[in-house]
């Protein structure tokens, strides 16, 4: 998958779950900015 096709899903499944960007990164140990440019495909995941 590229990485638009992952930040999209990523934004989806964020979106049904009710969570907000920060919400997330916080459950994730990571920052909102990541959360962000995941969503945006504009950085990949590192597996987290």
């Amino acid at each position: 998958m590229d990485n638009i096709k992952v930040g999209q899903l990523i934004l989806q499944l964020r979106k049904e779950k009710g969570l907000t960007q920060q919400q997330l990164a916080d459950r994730l140990n990571i920052s909102n900015k990541a959360i962000s440019k995941w969503e945006c495909g504009v950085s990949q995941t590192k597996g987290y």
